[in-house]
């Protein structure tokens, strides 16, 4: 029974287990970041590829 007692007392994992859940919510809020933005960011990027494409050069 003491070393049941002893297991629930003991405190050395838990920060451990604070780290990754803290972890795993930034985790999660990158991916729900990058998928809200994801389509805005690729056309973004194609409109200023099709720009650069159609530029004439200096001469």
């Amino acid at each position: 029974m003491e070393r049941i007692l002893q297991f629930i007392r003991d405190e050395e994992g838990a920060t451990a287990v604070e780290y990754g859940l803290i972890v795993g919510l930034i985790a999660a809020a990158i991916i729900t970041v990058v998928a809200t933005l994801g389509d805005n960011i690729a056309a973004l990027f194609q409109t200023i590829a099709d720009e650069v494409g159609d530029a004439t050069p200096a001469e």
